[in-house]
């Protein structure tokens, strides 16, 4: 995989060229910004943007000033090659907090490490309704101690409305749910994204999460999907280097709240 080739496909089909990510969403194109405005449980923010040092100001209170009006909570996620190189510094002058920085990798599905199986006593199965987006959401609330009301609104709705857009699957220790994950599925576009991925402290180190990444790059690829996109957290990326992602950018995201 060439590794700048991937990063500018990305940024025109993930982000310049972006699609709704649910049936409430919409995206618009404003001057130099490319956004997503949807309720006020969905994500709204800034997806692209192409800007330089002399206008980056006015742009991001213009910005400020159409989400406000609406009431919404926005993200602005920065990718570390974009510009004006301070943009982040802009951000945060003008009232947004930064959350985590996350690294993005991406890897050709081909080309990965995808021989992780299930361990012992643990099975994979998918999410095909309200009884399991529950499940799901109640295993990232026990895994990554935060509240899961939008993702459950989000998953919810999607797989209601566009259902070929998303595969969730949750790994049962027998009847008990362990870790879950998700796979967002961007028709027109080469990528499906990896998020989630949440093992319950006790499970953790037992390979779960390597087998549902496995278990969801085979379903990106018999759909025709070429590579696999993740916004990895510190704990997730050394896994997903040996299974052969590779580390493009950092991406953070800068939220604002009225």
């Amino acid at each position: 995989m060439d590794h700048a080739e991937a990063l500018a496909l990305y940024d025109r089909e993930m982000r310049e060229h972006a699609r709704p990510d649910g049936p409430d969403a919409r995206v618009e194109r404003t001057g130099r910004v490319v956004r997503q405005v949807a309720g006020p449980l969905d994500w709204n923010g800034i997806l692209w943007s192409g800007l330089d040092g002399s206008d980056a100001d006015a742009v991001i209170a213009e910005q400020v000033a159409h989400f406000r009006r609406l009431g919404h909570e926005f993200e602005w996620k920065a990718y570390a090659h974009d510009r004006p190189a301070d943009l982040g510094d802009r951000l945060l002058a003008a009232g947004f907090t930064a959350e985590p920085t996350e690294t993005l990798m991406i890897g050709e599905a081909a080309e990965l490490d995808l021989s992780a199986q299930e361990p012992d006593g643990v099975r994979v199965v998918p999410v095909t309704d309200a009884h399991g987006i529950d499940l799901v959401v109640d295993v990232h609330e026990k895994a990554f101690g935060t509240d899961g009301s939008r993702l459950r609104h989000r998953m919810r709705a999607q797989l209601a409305a566009t259902p070929d857009t998303i595969l969730a699957v949750l790994a049962l220790a027998g009847d008990e749910p362990v870790s879950a994950a998700r796979m967002e599925l961007v028709p027109g576009t080469g990528f499906a994204g990896l998020w989630g991925g949440g093992t319950l402290p006790a499970w953790r180190g037992r390979g779960i999460y390597r087998s549902l990444v496995a278990h969801r790059a085979h379903a990106a690829m018999s759909r025709g999907y070429r590579y696999l996109q993740v916004d990895a957290s510190d704990q997730s990326r050394p896994i997903l280097e040996r299974l052969g992602f590779a580390p493009l950018t950092t991406t953070t995201p800068y939220v604002y709240t009225p």
